[in-house]
């Protein structure tokens, strides 16, 4: 698999708000991610391409010796050059709140050159797992009625519609389909995301 998964920290919020603009256009307000990551009930996720560092990121290299290392060897650490290391190109983020035992899913994107790869499902799966390691009993969200790909995704991963929130995006006025899990614990939930998981690892290898 050539992409990883790791919790948000601040140093990647510039590319998440490159691909927040790209998936959400007229969303608004957009999510102020320095507050999220500070929000003690939001958790964020990233997946990045292990195969492309962000453009003009330094690459990594074998370190020579020089000859001043030679010629001093106790300054041989001083004159060393630290190399920083490259800031992979973050490709798709999520997110959940967690209320009580419900975790909300609040947003997931993915850049626009790396859809219908299976990213998307890829974060899904985490945030379930996520959610699950939180000990939420469900899992809900809601999505724009016209984002027929979005439900689609949710329906596969046994999200249920569970009502209409009329008006509910203010750019817009559009309504919101609410979605919800069954009981995450529940055997047939666990077993329906394990076969999914065997699946998507297939397509990823």
């Amino acid at each position: 698999m050539t992409y990883t998964i790791r919790p948000m920290d601040k140093e990647d919020i510039a590319q998440v708000n490159e691909i927040d603009r790209e998936a959400f256009p007229t969303q608004w307000p957009p999510p102020n991610y320095y507050q999220e990551i500070k929000n003690k009930i939001a958790h964020y996720l990233v997946v990045y391409d292990n195969t492309r560092i962000l453009s003009g990121s330094p690459h990594i290299h074998e370190k020579k010796p020089n000859k001043a290392s030679w010629l001093f060897p106790w300054r041989k650490h001083a004159l060393a050059v630290e190399i920083p290391p490259p800031e992979y190109y973050i490709v798709g983020f999520a997110g959940i709140w967690m209320l009580t035992d419900e975790a909300h899913i609040t947003n997931l994107a993915v850049r626009g050159e790396y859809r219908r790869k299976g990213l998307g499902e890829l974060l899904l799966i985490a945030l379930i797992d996520l959610a699950d390691e939180l000990k939420a009993r469900f899992m809900t969200l809601e999505v724009r009625a016209s984002n027929l790909v979005a439900q689609s995704l949710y329906s596969k991963f046994s999200f249920m519609e569970m009502g209409v929130r009329r008006g509910y995006y203010i750019d817009n006025r559009e309504d919101a389909i609410i979605m919800s899990t069954d009981v995450l614990s529940s055997y047939s939930f666990k077993e329906h995301i394990k076969q999914l998981r065997e699946a998507l690892q297939k397509k990823l290898v």
